[in-house]
């Protein structure tokens, strides 16, 4: 790939302080991804997720082998890899000194995150990540809601050291669309999360369609529901999602 071809925006659509950067800017430092994992306090399958997905995005391996040394050998930064710690040096350079200009301070929150969040999930709303608990081989993460709810994400653990969760960290929570079913009631699952709330707009159309429902902290979820739901607004209603279709966004 050539120098000017690099896709540094996609790339850097991480913050320079994402686990990812910070595990790509220790391999630099210590040529090893094993030492680089330890000193981001992730595993070392962890620390090869991060340099894949960013290899993903940059569309060119960031990180090669080095063959010798007294460690038998170990990791180097490409050439790509170089310049993608360049430019993350730079942005964090630039976004301290624009916030230092207009005297903004630097606590995150997870609205504020969101207007530079591009997905095509429509269901997106700040939590707070209460408990983390293993399970079945994977991870559920309870997020909880301002009204005291609460919805649980399952993800894999990799996925919680590269997002750097703990108990009371700001996170959004977000599902599509297509992934929500609204009814009037829904039986409860151990594998789906179910909300109440009062619907605010609902399709007409016979085959059933597109539903809006407000939850009591105010959070706004579309979903769909199946023909002759007969759902109005102001009526009561249910959503329900299953939890492995509920994705987290770090937002610090």
């Amino acid at each position: 790939m050539s120098k000017k071809a690099l896709p540094l925006a996609e790339v850097l659509g991480f913050e320079a302080g994402d686990k990812r950067i910070d595990i790509l800017r220790r391999i630099g430092a210590a040529g090893s991804i094993s030492e680089a994992a330890r000193g981001a306090g992730v595993s070392y399958k962890a620390a090869w997720q991060a340099l894949e997905t960013l290899a993903n995005l940059a569309g060119t391996p960031l990180v090669e082998k080095a063959v010798g040394g007294s460690g038998g050998g170990g990791a180097v930064l490409t050439p790509a890899g170089q310049r993608v710690l360049l430019a993350a040096e730079e942005l964090a350079r630039a976004r301290r000194q624009v916030l230092a200009r207009l005297g903004t301070g630097e606590a995150s929150t997870p609205g504020r995150a969101a207007l530079s969040l591009r997905t095509s999930m429509r269901n997106q709303f700040p939590c707070t990540v209460g408990t983390i608990k293993p399970l079945q081989g994977l991870v559920r993460v309870q997020l909880l809601l301002a009204d005291g709810g609460a919805v649980h994400a399952r993800i894999t653990r990799e996925s919680v050291q590269l997002l750097g969760l703990r108990a009371g960290l700001p996170v959004l929570a977000l599902c599509k669309a297509t992934a929500m079913q609204v009814a009037q009631r829904i039986a409860p699952s151990s594998t789906r999360n179910v909300l109440q709330g009062v619907v605010t707009r609902a399709s007409r159309a016979a085959a059933g369609g597109e539903v809006n429902l407000r939850l009591g902290s105010g959070v706004q979820l579309v979903g769909f529901a199946a023909a002759g739901h007969g759902l109005k607004p102001g009526h009561s209603a249910m959503a329900a999602v299953n939890e492995a279709g509920v994705v987290i966004a770090a937002t610090g």
